[in-house]
């Protein structure tokens, strides 16, 4: 693997709640140093993510319901719009988690077709094109079962990735779960594994096992150690 590519299936997320503006200047100057696909952090920095990466290549990724996808309907459908008027390239939402569990699937899909549509519309009204949707379905509370109906759920949404997990459940991306995700969906959705992915060794697992893309607070260590590896 060549280290653009390496880059390019990188979200370098931030999504501490105790982050400054220093921090996220910094997550910015090291996503632009090594051209990742995007930085994912909450939405209170889209807009200053947006400005300081304008003249990268580098995404904006937010999280919408995060980080229990209990938000009500309307609000998290009101957080899409507002985050990609603001700038954000990619939305990572959270599934209805509550939902979910308790078996109400009609609610679930419904509440991510409003979201979808409604990033939808707002990257043609903002002029922004296509706004990635990628739903987190925090695969540590579901079953194997409700894994693949989850998978189904998210292909009739019409989104475009089924992500593992936001990184504070008990659980994170496991090489099973990406590989169950990936073979319940179509070519058409892709999978994006993020939660206690910290090395090169665990980015290279994942995408083996059928992740498109990864979710690290960890991408400048991970890109130094590709390339102490490569100098070795």
């Amino acid at each position: 693997m060549h280290a653009e590519e390496l880059a390019k299936t990188i979200d370098h997320t931030l999504l501490r709640p105790d982050a400054t503006v220093h921090d996220v200047e910094k997550l910015c100057e090291q996503a632009a140093e090594y051209h990742f696909a995007a930085v994912c952090v909450l939405p209170h920095w889209v807009r200053f993510c947006s400005r300081a990466l304008a003249d990268s290549d580098v995404k904006i990724c937010t999280v919408v319901g995060f980080p229990f996808g209990a938000d009500g309907m309307r609000s998290k459908i009101a957080a899409a719009k507002d985050a990609v008027a603001g700038g954000a390239d990619e939305i990572d939402v959270v599934m209805c988690l509550p939902a979910m569990l308790s078996g109400d699937f009609t609610y679930v899909r419904n509440e991510l077709t409003g979201v979808v549509r409604a990033v939808r519309m707002g990257g043609v009204n903002n002029g922004r094109g296509l706004v990635i949707v990628k739903v987190i379905v925090e695969t540590c509370y579901l079953s194997n079962k409700l894994k693949k109906m989850a998978c189904r759920i998210v292909e009739d949404t019409g989104a475009d990735f089924v992500k593992t997990s936001t990184g504070l459940g008990p659980g994170g991306a496991t090489v099973h779960d990406v590989e169950l995700l990936r073979d319940a969906l179509s070519e058409r959705v892709a999978v994006k594994a993020a939660g206690g992915v910290r090395t090169y060794d665990d980015v290279l697992r994942l995408i083996n096992a059928g992740a498109a893309r990864i979710g690290t607070s960890a991408g400048d260590e991970i890109m130094r150690e590709f390339f102490a590896s490569e100098v070795g």
